[in-house]
């Protein structure tokens, strides 16, 4: 079963809500199966480049099947396959896939703190499904 809008626009005020309590300046991305955005949010005072981490995170951990930070940046078969991808996947903490009846259905990303703080508040977020 597909995420729905709903669900994706909950994930991400849980998300916020965390990045909020925490007091940090979050952007907060949730992609569908194939990486493609659903719902998206970026908090006052995050930098810019928080929505292009965000979404970058999400989209390798729906693509990958698993937590943005288990993506080695570093290996060349990686490498090759963000340039295949122009460059949409980010390969850093911060994003985990979302998975229903053993179905990756899409992932949640966040940026704007620190890569652990990035990755709890996905981590609340996806808590909320």
């Amino acid at each position: 079963m597909a995420l729905t809008l709903g669900e994706a626009n909950r994930m991400v005020q849980a998300a916020i809500a965390e990045a909020e309590r925490i007091n940090i300046n979050l952007s907060v991305s949730v992609c569908d199966a194939g990486g493609h955005l659903l719902a998206f949010n970026r908090m006052e005072g995050a930098v810019f480049i928080t929505a292009v981490a965000a979404q970058g995170k999400a989209v390798g951990a729906v693509g990958f099947g698993r937590d943005s930070s288990a993506i080695p940046g570093d290996s060349p078969l990686i490498q090759a396959i963000i340039a295949t991808q122009g460059g949409r996947i980010i390969p850093a903490q911060g994003a985990l896939p979302i998975v229903r009846d053993g179905e990756i259905v899409g992932a949640i990303g966040g940026s704007g703190g620190t890569s652990q703080q990035d990755e709890d508040c996905a981590r609340v977020g996806l808590a909320a499904l």
